[in-house]
Order: structure tokens, then sequence, then C-alpha cells
């Protein structure tokens, strides 16, 4: 739980760039049914700060396994690299959905080391996507 009061005009300012979807997995908000949660990038434990450019969307799955981790790794180079940033990266650069929509597939160091911290695809995760999309609410679309 964030340390410092977000204001409510820059929480939604927030959401609306992060288009109401978590910035890791993708999940929209209208699908998990509560308010996604408002994400520092570097956290707060790491002195990283409650402004704008160091806040994003993120699901309570992702913010809980992200915790203040800032660096995980690649599990091809054993290197290890900073996590995905949402707000400065294009998700579609580092990240594939499988073919069937319910699994995401780190396509660099960086998708690679983030979805295995993020825990990106837990059989939980892969289940409910399965449900999403027999009913056409997933993969999102751009």
């Amino acid at each position: 739980m964030s340390r410092s009061y977000i204001p409510e005009a820059l929480r939604h300012r927030v959401a609306e760039a992060a288009r109401y979807r978590c910035g890791y997995c993708q999940t929209l908000q209208v699908i998990v049914g509560y308010p996604l949660h408002v994400e520092h990038i570097i956290p707060e434990a790491a002195d990283g700060p409650s402004t704008e450019d160091n806040l994003w969307l993120a699901c309570s799955v992702c913010n809980n396994s992200k915790g203040t981790q800032t660096t995980a790794q690649d599990p091809i180079t054993q290197i290890d690299v900073p996590l995905f940033n949402p707000r400065t990266q294009v998700w579609s650069e580092h990240f594939a959905w499988s073919d069937d929509g319910t699994q995401i597939i780190g396509l660099t160091p960086i998708g690679r080391a983030t979805a295995i911290a993020l825990q990106l695809n837990t059989p939980f995760r892969i289940h409910a996507r399965q449900r999403w999309a027999s009913v056409g609410w997933h993969p999102p679309r751009n």
C-alpha cells in the first residue's frame, strides 16, 4: 500500500493513460470488477516518488507479485535486467500473447524476466484468461 497520498485527479490521469488496464498483464479493470491499483514503478521503498511519471495501473496480482522488485533475472541469459516499465516501454515490443490468448510470452530479456517475476502465467491466471477468451473479452485489443 502506498505511503503517499495520491490525489484523485492524478489517479484519474494515470488510469486514463493506462486505458484502465494493468500495465503488466493487460487485464482490463472492467473484467476484474474493482479499481486497479495505482502502483509505483520505482517503489516508494526504493525512494520512488509519487509523481505521475512514476505511477501506472496494475492489477492486485501483478502489484503484489512485483512488490519492491525493480530487476529480475532473464532465464535465458541469466542476467539481471530491469523489469518492464509500462509508462515508458511498449508492451508488444517485450511481450506477445500465445495463440489462444491465455499466456504471456516474454520476447526480450526484460519481457522474460518480468513474466517470471510477476508470475504472469500462473495456472489461476491462465484459467481466468481461458474463460475471458471464451466470451471474447480477452486478449485485449490495442
